[in-house]
């Protein structure tokens, strides 16, 4: 058993050394501050539809974009009574490491000239995204990886999730600023496919508790979650539009949904449950489906009635799924999805992404006037027609859901190898990161604890 423990400290702290180490060579070989970013200085060999966006990007934008990672998806985790204290803890780890590897790979899609990566302010706003999509992704495995599977997890899926972003955006030409696709579908359906993937039998026999945490604390962590979502997340699906005056739809839209996703769960919860109003974390879902729904469409014409449509449809969704879809997934598909991310990414994506699919029929110099420029420049410049945009935007959701679910079985076949499926010792049992995937042999007591479904991220 000493052993045991020694080595599972240092596999964690062996694999950080060597991933930082990696970070500081690459970063002192590639990378290098950027240019002023004004149009005028940027490269024509660098893609600077993006890099261009650092002219006028303001550094409150950029805080609100890296609040929302850290506080409203690295610390959700905190109101898992059960995983609370080591996940928060891993969840850091995560994105101190996915914004290195991230800034590093979306560096050598867009931003690589002449041997060198130049990195400015947007790139940090690119690999918040990134990072983003991989934090969703771990609400899936949350209690069957241990820290060092996490920690691979985002390795893998920071260089998947940026080629998936590049196929869409800079290849296809395809609009979705806010990422409903590009982050809240890959993550979810990422994560799922990786939890499939580590599923083991023998482990999941046992009862799985079919409502949320209950406690005060579970309350105390839900409502401070769900406040700085309210707070930053329309800052986070207008963070990437290039100009300031053209964020307005998506803030107001993003708005719109939230409300009316939050009210849909007041309506639906009672008759759902035995409770006469929604516990907290019920509005924390509600609060994060009616936002990744407007990720694609929050910059386009949804106008604000059908905003509040759609919030209210992706409110009513999002619990129906809590309660018939995920044991499902469980029963007939072996996922146990421990935060919920399908119901609250997965599903708001795919028709947030269809809901913009639908909106690009309307892509006309009448309807957008100068902003046509903005959300679809293809179709603006003559080069590209509504039927053609409206075809790509809608195979950009099945190529997506392949990328993911490919990525994620890859991942979740390299997790699942001998060397990285020991079971943690009981010192790690206390802070209940490491858990389920477990090699038969090792320490039983592991499992003896059963997992919660609630939701996150």
């Amino acid at each position: 058993m000493p052993e045991h423990t020694a080595a599972s400290r240092l596999r964690l702290s062996g694999l950080c050394f060597f991933l930082q180490v990696l970070n500081i060579l690459l970063f002192a070989v590639f990378v290098r501050y950027s240019p002023e970013s004004s149009p005028g200085q940027c490269p024509p060999q660098l893609n600077c539809s993006q890099r261009n966006q650092d002219s006028g990007f303001q550094q409150p934008r950029f805080q609100d974009v890296h609040i929302q990672v850290l506080l409203s998806f690295g610390l959700l985790v905190a109101f898992l009574s059960r995983y609370g204290p080591g996940s928060a803890v891993i969840s850091i780890l995560i994105i101190a490491f996915a914004i290195q590897w991230a800034v590093l790979i979306q560096g050598f899609f867009y931003f690589f000239l002449n041997g060198k990566i130049y990195v400015g302010a947007q790139s940090m706003v690119s690999a918040d995204f990134c990072t983003t999509a991989v934090l969703i992704s771990t609400g899936a495995v949350l209690g069957r990886a241990n820290p060092v599977q996490m920690l691979l997890l985002a390795l893998l899926e920071v260089t998947l999730c940026t080629l998936n972003e590049y196929i869409l955006l800079s290849l296809m030409g395809v609009s979705d600023s806010g990422r409903s696709l590009t982050v809240h579908t890959f993550g979810a359906y990422f994560g799922l496919m990786v939890s499939r993937v580590l599923y083991q039998p023998h482990k999941d026999k046992r009862k799985r508790e079919k409502r949320q945490d209950m406690g005060h604390q579970t309350d105390v962590f839900a409502v401070i979650g769900t406040i700085y979502l309210w707070i930053f997340w329309p800052s986070f699906t207008s963070a990437t539009t290039v100009h300031d005056n053209a964020n307005n739809w998506a803030v107001l839209n993003t708005y719109f949904s939230l409300v009316a996703s939050t009210v849909a769960t007041f309506i639906l919860s009672p008759v759902l449950y035995e409770e006469s109003t929604p516990r907290m974390v019920q509005i924390q879902d509600a609060t994060l489906a009616g936002m990744a729904v407007m990720g694609m469409a929050g910059e386009m014409l949804v106008t604000p009635f059908g905003a509040l449509i759609a919030g209210f449809l992706v409110g009513l969704i999002s619990p129906l799924g809590f309660r018939f879809f995920t044991p499902v997934l469980h029963s007939r598909l072996k996922i146990q999805d421990t935060c919920g991310v399908h119901n609250i990414h997965g599903l708001p994506g795919i028709l947030g992404a269809l809901l913009g699919t639908l909106l690009t029929l309307m892509a006309t110099a009448d309807t957008y006037g100068d902003r046509l420029e903005l959300v679809f420049p293809l179709v603006a410049q003559g080069s590209r027609t509504v039927t053609d945009q409206v075809l790509i935007q809608l195979g950009a959701l099945p190529l997506t859901l392949l990328l993911a679910t490919l990525g994620g079985w890859l991942t979740g076949s390299v997790l699942k190898t001998k060397v990285l499926r020991c079971s943690p010792d009981a010192q790690y049992e206390e802070n209940t990161v490491f858990s389920e995937v477990a090699e038969e042999g090792c320490d039983p007591r592991a499992s003896e604890k059963e997992l919660g479904i609630s939701t996150v991220v």
